[in-house]
């Protein structure tokens, strides 16, 4: 008796522990990991609900009063950004607004620390307290560098940011820059799901970064279903000219079924040499797999706009 009484307490306090886990887990994925509060201007702007496409992977994106810049790069035509290990490429197209022009920015988001996302003229000329939201290798690397706010994200964490009325919860998603062997050679990179809410709705927005299509993407539309928009980074970036290490036009369209988003933009597919899968080859993939009513594109410059979605999940 006093055995299987032993072994009962045992049990219960197995389980007590799990439950307790369980539900520890469950607080932490609905508390945010860190919060950051930006004040309101006053008084508020109107407010706007849009995507422009700067270059590159570079957008500024639009919501409610909140205005964030992605990876930001404003070199021009024909100059050089370094990718590592004495690798260089040059640029072929300019950016669509120069960066002394543009809006007051709230927030960048960088998937990671590569020239071509964060440039000799960003680094020299964005203000050092700046919010910056990008994985943990990157934000110690930027902190170095004198930036005073930076959130290092790793994967599934998050940061929740406030303005008025106005909130986004930014998730960081998984990412791989390439192949295993090649990605740890190359920056950690982060894709980022960005959750908008508002008195006029929400609306999610995933922007993949440089990732490939892998297994750890898989897990994103389990978790994060009713993606309302996808910025897609296309190129097939190849390094040495043989692996490639962005999304082309194959992996695109595998990204853009399993994300099902209601509507996808592609992005960072002209604009250096080492992009080597053009866009005109993702619209045919696209049109092949009969997915073009899904798929908008916008030119350097050119912005999308949305509006915000008032039912409920």
């Amino acid at each position: 008796m006093e055995r299987t009484m032993a072994f009962t307490a045992k049990i219960l306090c197995i389980l007590t522990l799990a439950l307790g886990g369980i539900a520890a887990a469950q607080q932490q994925a609905t508390a945010p990991r860190y919060t950051l509060n930006i004040p309101a201007a006053t008084p508020a702007p109107q407010a706007d609900h849009s995507v422009q496409f700067i270059g590159t992977a570079t957008v500024l994106i639009r919501y409610g009063g909140l205005t964030i810049l992605t990876d930001p790069n404003f070199l021009h035509k024909g100059d050089h950004v370094h990718l590592g290990y004495g690798l260089t490429s040059e640029r072929q197209t300019d950016p669509a607004i120069e960066f002394d022009a543009l809006p007051p920015v709230d927030l960048v988001l960088l998937s990671h620390l590569h020239d071509d996302h964060f440039d000799k003229l960003v680094r020299e000329k964005l203000k050092r307290s700046t919010p910056i939201v990008t994985t943990e290798s990157a934000a110690d690397d930027l902190r170095a560098l004198g930036f005073t706010a930076v959130i290092g994200l790793g994967t599934w964490q998050d940061v929740q940011v406030t303005k008025g009325g106005t909130t986004l919860r930014l998730t960081a998603m998984p990412g791989r820059h390439g192949p295993v062997a090649v990605a740890a050679l190359l920056p950690a990179v982060m894709g980022s799901m960005l959750d908008f809410s508002s008195a006029a709705g929400r609306y999610r927005i995933y922007v993949s970064g440089d990732t490939m299509v892998y297994r750890d993407i898989e897990e994103i539309p389990r978790r994060f279903p009713g993606v309302d928009l996808a910025l897609l980074h296309l190129g097939g970036t190849r390094i040495l000219g043989i692996v490639t290490v962005t999304m082309d036009a194959r992996e695109g369209v595998k990204m853009l079924k399993l994300i099902a988003p209601h509507r996808a933009i592609p992005i960072h597919y002209n604009d250096y040499d080492v992009f080597k899968s053009p866009l005109s080859d993702f619209q045919k993939a696209v049109q092949e797999a009969g997915l073009a009513e899904k798929v908008g594109y916008l030119k350097h410059g050119e912005t999308y706009r949305f509006a915000p979605v008032k039912a409920a999940r």
